[in-house]
C-alpha cells in the first residue's frame, strides 16, 4: 500500500506513550504515528479530526475510558481498528471490547516484540481490506460501464418469457430500471435485416439501425425505456410511463422522412398477470408480420392520415386525389386489408390524437378538438364519447373508459 497507515496512540502515562512510540519502526510497519493522547475525550477529538486508521487504547483513561472511547470510534469510524494496551486486573474488560472489534491485546508493560507481531497482523488485515475494496470498486465501475448492455440483454430475455415475473422484478432496482413491469413493448422492424441478399454494407446496416435507435429514444424522451437488438435483427423496444398512444405510427414516419427508409413499428399495451410481457411482445411480433403484407397504398394511406388528420377538410375523395387512385378503389383496399374505413380509420386516429393531449396537456376540450381536426368541441364529444364510451371531460376526470 503506498499510504501509510495513520496510528493514534492514547495512553495517560507519558512513559508508556514514549515506550511505544520507540519501540516499533514504523516505517517498516508501513505506519506512522500521526497523534498522541492523554485521555480519552482528547483522543477521540483527535482520531476525528484525522484519517485514523489504528488506535492504541489504554483502558483506563482520565474523562472517557478504553470502552467509551471505542464505542464512540465505532459509531463515528467503523473502519478504524483498535488494540488494547491494559494491565492483567482490567481482563473483565475482553468480552464487550471483542464485540467492538478489539484485534488483541498488549499487556503492561508492553513487550516490543508482541506489539510489532499484533501491529503487523492489523497492517495485513487492513491491506486485505483495501485490495478488497480495490477490486470491489474496479467490479462496481464495470459494472456500470456495462449497465445498459445488462439492461438490453434482460428485456431481451423477458421479452422472451426467459425470466419469470418475481425473478424479473427483483432486477429492475439494479439496472437502475423503474420497479414496475413496461407499460408498453414494442418492435421496429427493417425488412433489410431479414433480406436473403442484403443491398447495403453490414456497417452501414448497423449505422441504419443505431440511428433509428436514436429516433425512436427521442420521441420516447422522457419516458424511461431500454432499446435492445433482438436476434432477427428487429429493434425491441421496452418503455415504462406515459407516451403517445401513436408511438409506433411517429417512429415509421420519423425513420422515413429523416433516414429515407420503411420499417414497419408496432406497439403493445402490457396486461396484467404472469407472462403479461412475454404475451405482448408475441403480439408485436405478430403485429408487424401482418404490417409487412400490406400493400404500399394501404401503408402509405396510412402514413397520410398519422400526418394529416388536423385537416378538417379531409375527405375520402381528397385523399384519393393525393394518392393517385379512385375513392372506390381505394375504401375498398382499405376495408379488405385492414377490416376498416376510411371514416372510421380517421376518427380512431384523430381520438388516439386527443387522448394524448388530454392525457399530457390541459388545454380546453374546444382546443383539443380543434387540433385533431374538428369543427366544434360537439361533434368531437360525440365521435369521442362513441369510441371511448364516455365523454373527453369524464375521461380527463379518469373515469372508466369503454374501448370500442
Amino acid at each position: 500500500m503506498n499510504k501509510a497507515y495513520q496510528v493514534l496512540i492514547a495512553d495517560d502515562e507519558p512513559i508508556i506513550r514514549e515506550g511505544i512510540r520507540d519501540a516499533v519502526d514504523w516505517d517498516a510497519l508501513g505506519m506512522e504515528v500521526a497523534a498522541e493522547a492523554e485521555d480519552g475525550e482528547e483522543a477521540l477529538e483527535l482520531a476525528l479530526s484525522r484519517p485514523i486508521d489504528i488506535m492504541l487504547v489504554d483502558m483506563n483513561m482520565p474523562f472517557m475510558d478504553g470502552i467509551g472511547l471505542m464505542k464512540r470510534m465505532k459509531e463515528e469510524r467503523p473502519e478504524c481498528r483498535f488494540v488494547i494496551i491494559t494491565g492483567h486486573d482490567e481482563f473483565a474488560y475482553a468480552q464487550e471490547a471483542i464485540r467492538l472489534g478489539v484485534k488483541d491485546y498488549i499487556l503492561k508493560p508492553v513487550n516490543a516484540d508482541h506489539l510489532i507481531r499484533v501491529l503487523g497482523s492489523v497492517r495485513d488485515e487492513l491491506n486485505d481490506r483495501q485490495i478488497q475494496e480495490s477490486y470491489l470498486k474496479k467490479a462496481s465501475e464495470q459494472i456500470e460501464k456495462n449497465i445498459p448492455l445488462l439492461r438490453e440483454r434482460f428485456c431481451l430475455e423477458w421479452m422472451h418469457g426467459l425470466l419469470d415475473e418475481e425473478e424479473a422484478l427483483e432486477q429492475l432496482e439494479f439496472l437502475g430500471l423503474p420497479p414496475s413491469k413496461p407499460t408498453q413493448v414494442g418492435i421496429a422492424r427493417w425488412p433489410e435485416m431479414a433480406a436473403p441478399q442484403p443491398l447495403m454494407k453490414e456497417s452501414d446496416r448497423q449505422l441504419y439501425l443505431f440511428a433509428m435507435e436514436n429516433i425512436i429514444s427521442e420521441l420516447i424522451h422522457p419516458a424511461p425505456c431500454v432499446l435492445f437488438r433482438d436476434h432477427t435483427g428487429w429493434i425491441g423496444i421496452c418503455l415504462w410511463g406515459e407516451t403517445d398512444v401513436e408511438i409506433a405510427a411517429d417512429a415509421e414516419q420519423s425513420i422515413q422522412k429523416y433516414l429515407k427508409l420503411t420499417v414497419n413499428v408496432h406497439m403493445e399495451f402490457v396486461s396484467e398477470g404472469a407472462g403479461a410481457v412475454a404475451a405482448a411482445y408475441e403480439a408485436c411480433r405478430d403485429g408487424v408480420f401482418k404490417d409487412a403484407q400490406l400493400s404500399p397504398l394501404v401503408r402509405r394511406a396510412r402514413q397520410l392520415i398519422q400526418e394529416q388528420y388536423a385537416v378538417r377538410e379531409l375527405t375520402l375523395e381528397s385523399f384519393a386525389q393525393v394518392l393517385q387512385v379512385s375513392p372506390v378503389y381505394l375504401s375498398r383496399t382499405l376495408k379488405k386489408e385492414l377490416g376498416t374505413s376510411f371514416i372510421t380509420l380517421m376518427t380512431q386516429t384523430r381520438i388516439q390524437k386527443a387522448i394524448h393531449l388530454l392525457n399530457s396537456t390541459d388545454l380546453s376540450i374546444l382546443d383539443i378538438a380543434e387540433r385533431v381536426g374538428y369543427d366544434s368541441q360537439h361533434y368531437f364529444s360525440t365521435a369521442f364519447k362513441k369510441v371511448m364510451g364516455v365523454s373527453p371531460n369524464r375521461y380527463r376526470k379518469g373515469a372508466t373508459v369503454q374501448e370500442e
